[in-house]
């Protein structure tokens, strides 16, 4: 008789880390983003704030739809919530507006949980549409509050947008006025949202809870069947996104100083563009989303005077990506270049010899 092996081990192994060149190069830029305010016009300044907040906003929408299968189209409700938040906290609380960003956005998270128990119980096209119905319900309510304006919206007064921590520093350091100075304010607290966010994403999706979230987008399931609290993890997800989301909309308010029911609460600014971006750069990739915001910032910035034909071109790009690359131009470099950036991938491997994810 032959010689009896023992039976071999297997686990999971994490995809190594980002090599200490991705993490160079994102260093640099990340640092030459930093300083970008000394040299840069306030026209471009305001720009990047834009496209720091989108793909802000595109990474967790990536996280939800591509991951735990969430498919929202009311992530419109915590950006106006954000907003508004914000606005009661300084001109009614009197808060500091910097303070107030991330107390809006852990309120956020306090109202995503009541809205859960009402939009998880329903499914597919259900819980796609109950978002957007509960996203109006949000913005009629907040109509009805005269102290944030009504229906017409209301402005941050000049007492609470020129005594923003860092505005005296930054006017005279970089001899700007007030308004430019509030700019680059935002700009670094859009930059600092954005790469957490970005950060925040990726050590969840290498974590145990995204070898969970990667379970549920295969096959939800089977995911259940091996033990995998659905509901629960879901659950973190929504809450997690409405409090970055309700963050991102606190400084999108911040920055622009005045808000409306109708612009705060706007499904195609905060939403469909946010879909857009995820789709065409690569849903269920991290890297898709900022291929997606970068190329939605310079079709704007470029093609935005053209009118309809501008909202055309973008639905023609959209359909092409669809039709031709399904995966998104991340994931079609990807594929035929054997890119990887930011890997969460992993692999099954014997004999102990792995690390645990």
């Amino acid at each position: 008789m032959g010689e009896i092996r023992p039976a071999r081990t297997y686990g999971i192994a994490t995809a190594n880390r980002a090599p200490r060149v991705t993490i160079a190069i994102v260093a640099v830029i990340l640092f030459a983003l930093v300083l970008l305010p000394v040299i840069a016009s306030r026209g471009l300044i305001q720009d990047l704030i834009f496209l720091f907040y989108m793909l802000a906003l595109a990474q967790c929408w990536n996280l939800l739809a591509g991951y735990a299968g969430l498919i929202s189209v009311g992530q419109q409700a915590f950006v106006g919530l954000g907003g508004y938040l914000l606005f009661a906290f300084t001109l009614i609380g009197g808060i500091n507006p910097l303070l107030a960003i991330p107390l809006a956005g852990a309120a956020s998270a306090l109202f995503a949980l009541p809205t859960a128990l009402v939009v998880f119980r329903l499914r597919g096209a259900y819980f796609a549409i109950g978002t957007w119905v509960v996203a109006e319900v949000y913005r009629l309510v907040f109509a009805q509050v005269k102290l944030l304006g009504g229906g017409t919206g209301t402005s941050l007064t000049p007492s609470i947008t020129s005594t923003v921590p860092g505005i005296e520093w930054i006017k005279a350091v970089l001899d700007l006025r007030t308004p430019a100075a509030r700019d680059v304010i935002s700009y670094w607290a859009a930059l600092a949202l954005a790469a957490a966010t970005l950060g925040f994403v990726y050590l969840v999706l290498r974590s145990r809870r995204g070898l969970a979230l990667g379970a549920i987008r295969d096959h939800e399931a089977a995911a259940a069947g091996l033990g995998v609290d659905i509901y629960r993890i879901k659950l973190a997800v929504y809450v997690a996104t409405a409090a970055i989301t309700g963050m991102i909309g606190a400084l999108i308010y911040l920055q622009k100083a005045r808000i409306s029911p109708d612009a705060a609460f706007s499904v195609l600014d905060w939403t469909a563009y946010v879909i857009f971006i995820t789709v065409i750069g690569g849903i269920g990739t991290i890297e898709g989303p900022v291929i997606g915001a970068i190329i939605f910032y310079l079709m704007q910035r470029y093609l935005a005077d053209f009118g309809a034909s501008y909202l055309i071109l973008l639905g023609t790009l959209g359909i092409l990506v669809i039709l031709f690359a399904p995966t998104g131009l991340w994931g079609l470099l990807a594929g035929r270049m054997g890119w990887t950036l930011l890997s969460t991938r992993r692999r099954l491997v014997a004999d102990g010899s792995h690390r645990q994810s």
